[in-house]
Order: structure tokens, then C-alpha cells, then sequence
């Protein structure tokens, strides 16, 4: 297991391919895939297909910006994953910001403290200049994280979708925060 980075109460780790259940679990739950795919599965073939190999790919191509299976400290249960990769892959400077948690793990305030920690490493350690971070607008919960986590507020935008879902007409939102405007 190669470990990325520890919080108080979380372990983020590199992904290996006997992750694979472990993330079909997790997007085989309606609601946690309830504002990406209205509430699909994402099939097993492509989570290992797919998914898995772009996780693993990142580690080679950037090493320390890419996806992260989060595990709890204490006892090791997996809990989802975080996201923390370059938006342009020319650019290392400017990251997205992501996570998926289990049901289980939800309201326990893991996902800020994944996504504060994150932030903290990027600007302090990786020379990220601007952190993003985009959910559908009705997306409370994810908008409450970004916001605790120090991202604001940048605007609301549209796309198209060939298969919308209930809430894609009020469209997605972007938060971000700069190096600069970061307060630990």
C-alpha cells in the first residue's frame, strides 16, 4: 500500500487494481451516483476497463496528483476516494478538486477533511497555483463541503447533456480558491 497522505482521522492511498470491488460498490449505490447518473451503476467492466486504469495511469504520468482511495485510520475501512489532479494536463499548476464517499461515510465531515488536506499539500507542497471544483448546483451537500473546505463561489454554468438528469437544468457551479487567497 502506498500512502499519499494521513489525516487525523483518514488514510489516502494509491489505488491498486484489487481495488476494483471496492469502487463497483460504491457506484453501484443509487444515491451516491444520484447527481452524476441520476442514480446508475457504473458497470463493472467499466470501472476496471476504465476507471481503474486511469487511476493507475496518473501515478505514472504525475505521481503525486491523481485519484486516492480514503480509508479510515483507525481499523481501514474503505470510505470512497478524493480527487486532486491537474485540469490541463500541460499544467500541474491549476487542480481539480474531487470526492466520492460511501453512504456510511456521509455527515462525519470526511470529505472536508480530505479536501482541506488535499488544498494544504497542493499549495504548500506541489506548487498548485488554483484549486476548482464543480457538482449540479442542487448539489447541497457537495457545495457545502467545497465551501467549508475554503473554496468560493465562482459561477453557475450550463452544458449539454445528452441524457439529462433531474437538476441539470439548473445548471452546474464552479468553486475555487488561489494559493493566494488560501487561509489554512
Amino acid at each position: 500500500m502506498t500512502v499519499h497522505l494521513t489525516t487525523e482521522r483518514l488514510v489516502l492511498r494509491r489505488f491498486t487494481p484489487d481495488d476494483a470491488g471496492r469502487l463497483v460498490e460504491l457506484d453501484g449505490d443509487p444515491e451516491v451516483m444520484r447527481y452524476l447518473t441520476g442514480g446508475r451503476p457504473t458497470p463493472r467492466e467499466v470501472v476496471v476497463g476504465t476507471l481503474l486504469l486511469l487511476y493507475l495511469d496518473h501515478y505514472e504520468r504525475y505521481g503525486d496528483l491523481g485519484w486516492w482511495a480514503a480509508e479510515e485510520r483507525d481499523g481501514g475501512a474503505f470510505l470512497g476516494w478524493f480527487e486532486f489532479r491537474p485540469v490541463d494536463p500541460a499544467d500541474r499548476g491549476e487542480v481539480e478538486l474531487g470526492y466520492r464517499l460511501r453512504r456510511p461515510a456521509w455527515g462525519h465531515g470526511y470529505a472536508t477533511e480530505g479536501s482541506r488536506a488535499l488544498i494544504r499539500q497542493g499549495f504548500t507542497g506541489l506548487g498548485v497555483r488554483r484549486v476548482v471544483a464543480y457538482t449540479m448546483a442542487v448539489n447541497h451537500g457537495s457545495r457545502r463541503v467545497m465551501e467549508k473546505a475554503g473554496l468560493g463561489y465562482v459561477r453557475t454554468f450550463h452544458e449539454d447533456h445528452p441524457e439529462p438528469i433531474p437538476g441539470t437544468e439548473l445548471g452546474e457551479v464552479e468553486y475555487a480558491v488561489t494559493a493566494a487567497d488560501w487561509r489554512p
